[in-house]
Order: structure tokens, then C-alpha cells, then sequence
């Protein structure tokens, strides 16, 4: 599994009840399940890959995590994950209030736009950053938020909700290997994950 994934399951408890929003082909909730013994949900837009984590036996529902969310009553879960998928929102701070009704924490990673590969290849090229946490030119990319570990602290005093723990990290070519990034992460991090709670 992704070094990202298995330090968000770090954050969770056993025991507990997921809703893994975005969650993909399901690795994450597969992993939550079988090693944590987590009773999880799933909603995913791609219709092939909710086919895909049915065949695995896992409980995911298709369509728009924005509408889906909507559904579920106050405090349904313990957590709420939104996992390399804030970048894509076209209203985050009314997804994260929805996160944080429905459960009780949320975990949210993305890609860290302010490593310093980005910032490098923008001053060095003038042209719009492609890397391996960001593989998309900018005419065809689905992220349409450029969000740093610093923007996504000022965003949580803006919206109103607290961070309880923050990992930053740095992964490898594919992200199956990787490391916490302690000193200057917000330069030297290719992702942030942060465990929050309301205000």
C-alpha cells in the first residue's frame, strides 16, 4: 500500500467507523478493514472503479462526494477521510463542514504545492509545475486548488475547525516508500495529512 495511506491509517482507531470520501479503487478501506478491523463506507464518482471495490467485498456507493455526504445523519462516523482529493473541490470549506457533521474527525491529505520542486521548476521554467505527485499539465489536470501545508493551517482558523495532529511527508517515485518530513515541511514535503476536528 501507498506510504500515505498506511500513515492515514495510523491516525485511526481500531474499531472504528470510516467513510472514505474519494475513496478509488479501495486500498485504503480494504486495509482499514482487514488490519484495523474498521467498519467502512465508501463514495467514489468512477464507476469503474466502484465495480472494482465491490469485487473486493467492500461497501462503497457511486457518485459526487459532495451530494452523496449530504445523506448521512449527524456524527454517523468516528472519521471521515478525504484522501488526495482536496485539490479537486470546487467548495472545500463546504465539504469539510459536511465532513466534520457527518463525523466525528476527519483525516485530509493532498499533494503539497509548495515543495520545493515546484517552486523550483516554476521559477526555473516559467511554466506550470509537473511532477510525480502532480503528473498533469495544467490544461488537463483535475486539481484545480493550489494548496500548501501553511495555506491549509490558515484555512482551518478561516473555516473554523481544529488540527489535532499533522503529518508531513515525502514519498518515493510511486509512493509505496516514503518518510516524515520534521524539519521545514512546508518546503520539503511532497504531501500533508492532517487529523482534524470542529472548532
Amino acid at each position: 500500500m501507498r506510504f500515505d495511506l498506511e500513515k492515514i491509517a495510523s491516525f485511526v482507531l481500531p474499531g472504528s467507523t470510516v467513510l472514505d470520501l474519494g475513496c478509488g479503487d479501495g486500498d485504503l478501506l480494504s486495509y482499514l478493514e482487514r488490519e484495523i478491523g474498521v467498519t467502512g463506507t465508501g463514495i467514489e464518482k468512477s464507476e469503474t472503479k466502484v465495480a472494482h471495490c465491490i469485487e473486493r467485498g467492500l461497501s462503497v456507493l457511486q457518485g459526487d462526494i459532495n451530494k452523496e455526504v449530504l445523506d448521512y445523519p449527524d456524527g454517523a462516523f468516528d472519521y471521515v477521510i478525504l484522501s488526495r482529493t482536496l485539490q479537486q473541490v470546487y467548495d472545500p470549506a463546504g465539504l469539510i463542514r459536511s465532513l466534520l457533521r457527518v463525523g466525528k474527525r476527519g483525516i485530509v491529505s493532498f499533494p503539497n504545492f509548495g515543495h520545493w520542486r515546484v517552486r523550483m521548476q516554476l521559477l526555473g521554467t516559467g511554466y506550470a509545475p509537473v511532477t510525480r505527485q502532480l503528473p498533469y499539465e495544467w490544461y488537463d489536470t483535475p486539481n484545480i486548488r493550489v494548496i500548501t501545508l501553511k495555506d491549509f493551517r490558515k484555512f482551518s482558523k478561516d473555516v473554523g475547525f481544529r488540527i489535532l495532529k499533522m503529518a508531513a511527508i515525502s514519498s518515493d517515485f510511486n509512493g509505496m516508500d516514503g518518510h516524515t518530513v520534521i524539519f521545514m515541511p512546508n518546503l520539503r514535503a511532497t504531501y500533508g495529512i492532517f487529523l482534524i476536528e470542529k472548532g
